[in-house]
This record gives structure tokens, C-alpha cells and sequence, in this order.
């Protein structure tokens, strides 16, 4: 990081080197001593910023690895069964609950049965519900479902 931060000054430093001051100037109406002196003035700018910008890169990329380290420690964190559904999983398990709606056989897809509306995100309800385990393979509602369900019924005051 150093390195290159240092390789980016240089470069800046000899693109700085080879601009025609006269010809800035006359482009852009202002006296020479006045270009050259605002020159100096930002290419002695840009050399401090990115004399420490190596120092920086160095700092931040090793307080983000703490971060990371902090992050990974919850990565096996998994959804808890008593979580109170989303509105959409709380429709879900009500409509798999009275059979409106089932999971097909063989996949991982909700489909209504009969009238009335079908699910909105068919698959991913799907995966939701069977990572807090609300329901079973088949699509039927474990006993931690059926809890979930009244949970979310008492929360919207339905029953």
C-alpha cells in the first residue's frame, strides 16, 4: 500500500513537471508568477496527501480486518424459531396452515390452490420458512410453525 501510494505521488509529481505553466496561464487569463505559484502550491499539496495516503491505506485495511474477525464470529448465527414472522411469512404460514397454499412436490415453490391470491416471492418464502423451521419438507407446518403462526396472529390482534 505504502508503495504504491508512493508511485502515485511520483507520478503526479513528473505529469506536474511536464505541464507548460505559460500556456495554463495564457488559457486561462491569469499572470504567469500567479500560475506557477498556485501550481507549486497544489503540487506541494498533493505530495503530503499522498505521502501519508500509504500510512492510511496501511491503518484502514488493518482496523477492517478486526472488523471482519468481529463479523465471522457471528457467521454461524442462525434465525431463531421463535422469531415473529414478517407479515409476508405470517400470510404464508396461514394460507399453508388452511391449505390455500402448498409447496409442489419435488421443489421449493408455494402455489395456491383454488381462488384468492398466490404468494408474491413463491421461492424465497419457501426458504425462509424452513431455515427457522416453521415448516417441513412437505410444506406442512412443524409445531414451531404453528407457534410462529400464533405469535404473528396475537401480534396483529387477528385471532
Amino acid at each position: 500500500m505504502r508503495s504504491i501510494a508512493g508511485e502515485l505521488g511520483r507520478s503526479i509529481e513528473r505529469a506536474m513537471d511536464n505541464v507548460d505553466l505559460d500556456d495554463v496561464a495564457d488559457s486561462v487569463g491569469v499572470d504567469r508568477d500567479v500560475a506557477r505559484d498556485w501550481v507549486e502550491s497544489a503540487s506541494s499539496w498533493l505530495r503530503a496527501q499522498t505521502e501519508t495516503l500509504g500510512e492510511e491505506l496501511v491503518d484502514r485495511a488493518g482496523g477492517s480486518r478486526k472488523g471482519v474477525a468481529q463479523v465471522d464470529q457471528l457467521g454461524s448465527a442462525e434465525p431463531h424459531p421463535l422469531d415473529l414472522p414478517t407479515g409476508e411469512q405470517g400470510m404464508a404460514l396461514a394460507a399453508l396452515d388452511s391449505s390455500r397454499w402448498t409447496v409442489e412436490p419435488g421443489t421449493e415453490a408455494l402455489t395456491a390452490k383454488g381462488e384468492g391470491p398466490g404468494p408474491s416471492d413463491a421461492l424465497g418464502i419457501v426458504r425462509e420458512l424452513r431455515v427457522r423451521d416453521w415448516i417441513a419438507i412437505d410444506g406442512e407446518l412443524t409445531l414451531a410453525g404453528r407457534h410462529a403462526l400464533s405469535r404473528w396472529l396475537d401480534s396483529a390482534n387477528v385471532r
